[in-house]
């Protein structure tokens, strides 16, 4: 089980901007010997997860993710039924938006609708983003259930920018805020200029599986933004909830009825 758990972590360090590796540079990356990241490699390579390009020798993801996600969209269609709520939110709001899963111990941008400004915060599609240090994972930890917060706490968190909450306590406090009311907001905690704010995408037992998040240069971050980007993303979840049949706890209806009432 360690030796499979060590063999998927190499996929996540693949990414847009560092699409493929090289043996000593992958290894080095992840922290194994070339030895036995070459073991790996060549058995994930068998079954079409990893390519190597004929002529460089670098490594790629192979053919066979897409087909496992293809086949995972085809029967738990999440993607195609997000996309048309992201664009919506990307208009009205003017920034970038973006939806995420739940994907190990971090979620995984799924789906993204750019914002039409030449100034706005870009984000790859399978970014990975920290549930510590986004708005998207507090969001999702404050509506996961109770055993997900606690290992998620007992983690070592990174440190990605001055802002980044790194204390427990501190990000218990934040999951409870947003709880309260509905987003989960984190000021450059994750990029240095950038405000996020993300509502929980739920699941058929009405816990979190993932969020919706806008995110936000700094410059154009105000508190009437911040109300009206809150007020739009629980107005958000909740079309998704419809559209994908999912049920969101009473207390998270009750919170669209305030933003708007």
């Amino acid at each position: 089980m360690k030796t499979v758990r060590k063999a998927l972590s190499l996929l996540d360090l693949f990414s847009k901007s560092n699409p493929e590796f090289g043996l000593t540079a992958l290894a080095q990356k992840a922290g194994l010997d070339k030895a036995t990241t070459l073991r790996m490699l060549q058995a994930m390579k068998m079954h079409g997860f990893i390519e190597q390009d004929a002529k460089s020798r670098q490594y790629r993801l192979g053919a066979g993710l897409l087909r496992l996600a293809r086949l995972r969209e085809a029967t738990v269609p999440v993607v195609d039924i997000i996309q048309p709520v992201l664009r919506r939110l990307a208009e009205k709001t003017g920034e970038t938006a973006h939806a995420a899963l739940l994907a190990g111990e971090a979620l995984a941008a799924v789906a993204v609708a750019n914002s039409s400004r030449s100034s706005r915060v870009n984000v790859e599609p399978g970014l990975q983003l920290p549930l510590h240090a986004t708005a998207s994972g507090i969001a999702f930890l404050a509506f996961a259930p109770p055993k997900v917060l606690d290992e998620a706490l007992g983690r070592k968190f990174q440190r990605f920018t001055d802002m980044t909450a790194t204390d427990p306590a501190e990000v218990r406090k934040l999951v409870e805020a947003a709880h309260i009311n509905g987003v989960g907001t984190v000021d450059r905690g994750f990029e240095p200029d950038v405000v996020d704010i993300a509502a929980p995408l739920f699941d058929g037992l009405g816990h979190a599986q993932g969020a919706l998040t806008v995110v936000t240069p700094i410059s154009r971050m105000s508190l009437n933004v911040r109300h009206e980007h809150s007020a739009l993303l629980i107005q958000a979840a909740l079309d998704c909830a419809r559209r994908m049949g999912t049920n969101p706890p009473v207390h998270f209806w009750s919170l669209n009825s305030e933003a708007f009432g």
